[in-house]
């Protein structure tokens, strides 16, 4: 049987500092919708770079958003973070620019992000939206090593 626990919370940021890549998730109408995006994380906040399409539609009705990164190995030796917050579409000059510091140190080529829309029936344009979001619940579970249990004494959840 697979032992699963809490992170401690520099588990969690370590995790979220390396990977880099996750799950985005937010919902309008009762609706969920999730998508995988790159993310940058600057300690204390998350900053994604997108264009204009189904998310921020989603977002523009429902600023609760929820960010979803795992490491996994195999499928008895993995890490899940879960990040609840307040998304923010950035639009000063100076947020947008040191977002996009940020953004562009954990992934340069800015991929799979750029999508083109249709301005009218001669072209497309690119939409940018930056996003910071701001974490209210910050919360991981990891398995523990193969073998290894802990006691009834243990503040370890085995869900």
């Amino acid at each position: 049987m697979i032992e699963i626990e809490e992170m401690a919370p520099h588990e969690t940021h370590d995790l979220l500092r390396r990977v880099g890549f996750g799950h985005l998730g937010c919902a309008r109408d009762n609706r969920p919708y999730v998508v995988p995006i790159h993310y940058a994380y600057d300690d204390a906040d998350f900053y994604i770079f997108t264009t204009e399409g189904m998310k921020t539609e989603f977002i523009s009705t429902n600023l609760e958003v929820c960010l979803q990164v795992e490491e996994v190995h195999d499928p008895a030796n993995w890490r899940s973070v879960v990040v609840t917050g307040k998304a923010e579409l950035l639009t000063k000059q100076e947020d947008t620019e040191r977002a996009m510091q940020y953004i562009t140190e954990t992934n340069p080529t800015l991929t799979p992000a750029i999508n083109q829309t249709w301005i009218d029936a001669w072209g497309r344009a690119t939409k940018v939206a930056i996003y910071r979001i701001h974490p209210s619940i910050i919360s991981g579970r990891k398995t523990l090593p193969f073998g290894e249990t802990r006691g009834p004494d243990a503040t370890a959840d085995s869900r």
